[in-house]
């Protein structure tokens, strides 16, 4: 019988954690075809199911609009890198059950009770660690995963290795002396992943099997604080932190039904840097490797060609649509999803389609 051959573009795909700015690639990863080294999987591989693991690894995900983000699979693929090979059981901590959980790389999915405070999630999560005793819990490192994963570290009097960048069953890697230096160590038991920096799973889908949480910690009531977050005008979300955010190029002229298309989307608004040259939106809105670099999850550009130094500025985001007349302008390459238009006669037209839609 003679062997398979090797899919050499699939085994690449497979490592690559992000293509913009620059391509990144994780060759620790054992996703897919570069698992084993060698042959590529079928398109109709079977769900691998893990009835009986050596040991549990834990992956705590925020689950922010209640689906998995770029990073929670990212923080999905460390936590299979600690499976001992296959013998180990990725147990997703998450405030929701995902549909696409096993495909990311989940063996078992744990729906944790959605909490109004941070301290409260942080003791269920103490609490399913007491519970189960995983070798390893991995969390994000982010805004608000990063603060979970210090709350729980204190919870369990154990120290957290953060911000890793670099991921194997023997060895974790994060920056130190400002990313002059290197700090390697064993995979301790907590750590917070860096976003970008260790791919997805990119394998077999597994079996996503419900687990029940455990029992919920008592908590003096008497001390118990509820918080909610505040909402937030989109326009006044810090460019470098929005998720959604949509620019006005040189294609537009009407730029306050951009701004009003804008409050429409709840999206924060930005521009190009020939238009806050000229003074039409501020400089504080300015897209780009000059202006703001984004880390957005979608961004709309509205007639923007595509300058190199404003496509670095949007280099890390996840989808990108692009409205112009030019078929051939670089943010048209660039994009996921090209509206081939007049982007001034487009803007109207949105915000007439979500004025009927309210």
């Amino acid at each position: 019988m003679s062997a398979k051959r090797r899919d050499p573009r699939a085994e690449r795909a497979a490592v690559v954690v992000a293509e913009a700015p620059r391509r990144r690639i994780d060759r620790t990863h054992r996703g897919g075809a570069v698992a084993q080294g060698a042959t590529v999987a079928p398109a109709a591989a079977p769900v691998v199911t893990i009835a009986d693991p050596a040991y549990l690894v834990f992956a705590v995900v925020e689950m922010a609009g209640g689906v998995l983000s770029r990073h929670d699979r990212q923080v999905l693929g460390a936590a299979r890198l600690l499976d001992g090979g296959g013998t180990a059981a990725v147990v997703l901590l998450a405030p929701g059950l995902p549909e696409d959980a096993g495909a990311a790389g989940a063996d078992r999915v744990m729906v944790l009770a959605e909490r109004d405070d941070p301290a409260a999630l942080a003791a269920s999560v103490a609490a399913a660690i007491r519970a189960h005793g995983p070798r390893h819990v991995v969390f994000a490192e982010s805004a608000d995963g990063g603060d979970l994963a210090r709350r729980v570290a204190a919870l369990c009097d154990e120290a957290l290795f953060d911000a890793v960048e670099s991921l194997s069953a023997r060895q974790a890697i994060r920056p130190a002396a400002a990313g002059r230096a290197e700090w390697r160590a064993a995979p301790p038991r907590l750590l917070s992943i860096a976003a970008d920096r260790i791919a997805p799973w990119r394998g077999a889908a597994h079996a996503a099997e419900p687990v029940d949480p455990p029992a919920d910690p008592a908590r003096d009531a008497a001390l118990a604080v509820r918080l909610s977050p505040l909402p937030v005008e989109a326009a006044n979300v810090r460019l470098d932190e929005a998720g959604f955010v949509i620019a006005a190029g040189n294609g537009v002229t009407d730029f306050a039904g951009f701004l009003d298309l804008a409050r429409a989307l709840g999206a924060t608004p930005g521009g190009s840097r020939v238009v806050c040259d000229a003074g039409a939106l501020p400089r504080a809105m300015q897209v780009g490797a000059s202006g703001t670099v984004l880390n957005a999850d979608c961004y709309v550009a509205f007639g923007i060609s595509g300058a190199p130094q404003h496509l670095q500025g949007i280099g890390t985001v996840e989808h990108v649509v692009a409205v112009n007349t030019d078929l051939h302008a670089a943010m048209i390459a660039r994009a996921d999803l090209a509206v081939v238009a007049d982007a001034q006669a487009v803007l109207p037209a949105l915000l007439a389609l979500l004025g009927a839609e309210a």
